[in-house]
């Protein structure tokens, strides 16, 4: 087995990682893979004898710099930089780099990783918990124990997560009997939202609270019939004052 190793083409096998690679010695470049030729947008030629530190912002280069002086002797940690690439984009990674020799010389390997979707990842949480705290200033009472909750904008899955942890709170709080939920504002639906409507409908009926679904546009249903949603089961109706007809109605009816 070790013989078969020793054969093995150690530039074929960094050659096609889908991992960025750089090898470096005395801060000059001496290779890059075609994942790095990719990640940093530029070619081997275009980067051979170049700094590795300029692809770092300039208030980290004396820190990057102590990093390469130990990383001759032993692997460096594991780190995230902003780091530019040749056509003056940045983009977020994480680098570790370790020793290797080169024709007889020290130098560094390093591995480069996008995490860009990590900020990413972190904007469209910070843009959810924004939304949910909207959903819960939005619960709006409209007499005495019946509320109004507009939905406006996409709802995706996290949203939709929200909104079934969410509502049942927010109705027990206000001590709200019949929710009104409007769709007017909404742009798109589909088999996840029709799901989340189900939902809600289902566990605020446990609570002993009624619901109506108001505001679905027509082509918002149309968009569920091509969906092959079945609507027929939920309390649908067409504006929010048909709803407070109805209930106005049936409290007349309780009251009397």
């Amino acid at each position: 087995m070790s013989e078969a190793i020793s054969t093995i083409d150690y530039r074929e096998v960094i050659e096609y990682s889908l991992e960025p690679v750089i090898i470096h010695t005395d801060y000059q470049i001496l290779y890059i893979n075609r994942a790095a030729e990719s990640f940093f947008r530029t070619t081997k030629e275009g980067v051979m004898g170049l700094s590795p530190l300029d692809i770092f912002q300039d208030s980290s280069r004396e820190a990057i710099k102590e990093r390469i002086q130990s990383a001759y002797s032993k692997p460096a940690e594991v780190i995230e930089e902003l780091l530019y690439r040749m056509d003056g984009t940045t983009v977020e990674a994480e680098l570790y780099c370790h020793p290797v020799t080169v024709a007889g010389k020290q130098a560094i390997q390093s591995y480069i990783r996008d995490i860009g979707w990590k900020r990413e990842a972190n904007q469209r949480q910070d843009e959810l918990i924004r939304e949910i705290n909207e959903l819960s200033a939005t619960v709006v009472p409209l007499l005495d124990d019946i509320a109004i909750l507009p939905i406006t904008g996409k709802v995706d899955h996290d949203k939709a997560v929200a909104l079934l942890d969410l509502i049942p709170v927010k109705v027990k709080e206000q001590q709200i009997t019949h929710l009104i939920i409007d769709f007017s504002g909404m742009y798109s639906v589909d088999n996840l939202v029709i799901d989340t409507l189900f939902k809600v409908h289902y566990v605020l009926g446990l609570l002993g609270v009624g619901t109506f679904i108001t505001g679905l546009r027509p082509e918002l249903v149309l968009e569920a019939l091509n969906l092959d949603i079945d609507l027929s089961s939920l309390p649908v109706t067409g504006s929010v004052k048909e709803a407070l007809d109805i209930l106005e109605v049936k409290h007349e009816v309780h009251t009397s």
